[in-house]
């Protein structure tokens, strides 16, 4: 008997492929129209509201002119991500509906006078610019200190301090660290340490001037200004999630002789080459796709500026007014620390740190990594199983490469959730390489 198979299935997951790939073209075809029609009013409305125009990346390489020269990094390398300015829109690049890119070119002067006041399209409330009226500028830094016995005292006589450093990811701040692992301070039994937890440069209570490129160099030296340099530290334990982890091993490689031991929770680590690691990087990140909604609003931050500047003028801007709505959604009129920090930044802060950062220390944190196992520094990576923001290539690689380098896969576990709900665990495994790093350093 002759039967005849049909699989309806494939040929129906093949059309839903074919469509989603239409609509993925079409879609992010608009979004280049708009950003660019947008890089248009931006450039006018900051002429209107503040006399003059503010510079951006839609020109091409050397669009910043000579404020980019000289914007070095650790290694003496310029830092500024090549991701910023190799960001292909078709209707830029042709200089569509009568915008040609030498009238634009023609209409920049610079940033305003007066740099390190906020932009019109920013918020202005008092939490927001405080900052500014502070004569030096340093980071927001959450201090706490622990005995032995778990206890937070004064003049305790104990042993020499540890001391660590925790820096946080991208749109958060030091809450991170201080609502999660620096609650259970009584867990830490086995040493005495002072715990540094610090808003990074352009996030959280953090100064966020508009003449900086925020580039790793910029982070490095604030943490450098604000808690290396003012407290004696001569010796450290990082412990870092996401972003932070890029800046912890940036400045773990400026100071290899005083980081004890590296703790890089969720990192972004790419396979790194000169030539276009920081554009991989993105791609792989922040690649162009609808869904899930988390990566098309990943996707649509990070490729378009001028688009997030007036989601950020709409959003951030108007922080104030959203957290009042969302209080009254609330049944105990409390908000997450995680809702509030996604606000607690400007567009200026939050792109270069995304650029310069994530994705231009692409090409950078090889080179750290074979330092500081050359110097001897334990390194630890916390992995998620179920992280959607990290590709899975990102810890393989490490894995592979870098067999010196302790990988802990945490299962069940995404971006977040790998610390939120799973601190206990967390700070067991950090208080034992502590003591163990301590105790190797002090032997050698």
């Amino acid at each position: 008997m002759l039967t005849v198979s049909f699989f309806p299935g494939k040929w129906v997951r093949k059309w839903a492929r074919s469509i989603h790939y239409a609509l993925t073209l079409i879609v992010f075809l608009f979004l280049d129209l708009l950003d660019t029609i947008l890089c248009v009013v931006c450039h006018y409305l900051d002429e209107f509201f503040e006399g003059k125009t503010s510079p951006c990346y839609c020109a091409g390489e050397g669009q910043q002119g000579n404020n980019v020269i000289g914007v070095l990094g650790i290694d003496g390398e310029i830092q500024v991500s090549e991701s910023l300015y190799r960001r292909k829109n078709p209707f830029r690049e042709t200089g569509f509906l009568g915008f040609p890119r030498q009238f634009l070119d023609s209409k920049k002067k610079g940033i305003c006078d007066g740099a390190v006041m906020n932009r019109w399209s920013d918020c202005g409330c008092e939490s927001c610019v405080s900052w500014i009226n502070c004569r030096d500028h340093k980071l927001h830094v959450e201090v706490r200190e622990t005995s032995s016995q778990g206890r937070i005292e004064e003049n305790c006589k104990e042993k020499p301090t540890e001391n660590v450093i925790f820096i946080h990811g991208f749109l958060s701040s030091s809450s991170f660290w201080t609502e999660s692992v620096l609650q259970h301070l009584s867990e830490f039994k086995k040493g005495k340490y002072k715990l540094f937890s610090v808003d990074l440069l352009g996030f959280g209570r953090s100064p966020k001037p508009r003449e900086c490129f925020y580039t790793l160099r910029d982070h490095v030296e604030m943490i450098e200004k604000s808690v290396i340099l003012p407290f004696n530290i001569n010796h450290f334990h990082l412990v870092a999630h996401s972003m932070g982890c890029i800046i912890a091993l940036a400045l773990a490689a400026k100071y290899p002789k005083y980081a004890r031991s590296l703790t890089l929770v969720s990192p972004p680590i790419f396979p790194s080459s000169k030539d276009g690691a920081s554009l991989a990087a993105l791609e792989k990140l922040a690649e162009k796709k609808l869904w899930p909604p988390l990566a098309f609003g990943s996707s649509v931050m990070s490729w378009y500026e001028h688009i997030g500047r007036c989601i950020c003028f709409l959003v951030c801007r108007n922080h104030r007014t959203w957290e009042r709505i969302l209080k009254l959604l609330t049944p105990n009129r409390h908000l997450h620390f995680m809702i509030m920090d996604l606000t607690r930044h400007t567009h200026h802060s939050a792109w270069h740190s995304m650029h310069n950062v994530i994705c231009g220390g692409a090409k950078f944190t090889d080179g750290y990594l074979a330092m500081l196992i050359k110097y001897g520094v334990k390194i630890c990576v916390v992995q998620g199983d179920e992280d959607p923001v990290v590709p899975s290539e990102c810890w393989n690689y490490i894995k592979k490469k870098y067999p010196d380098v302790e990988v802990n896969m945490v299962a069940k576990a995404d971006h977040t959730s790998v610390v939120f709900g799973r601190e206990k665990d967390l700070i067991q495994n950090l208080d034992k390489l502590w003591i163990k790093s301590a105790a190797d350093t002090t032997r050698t």
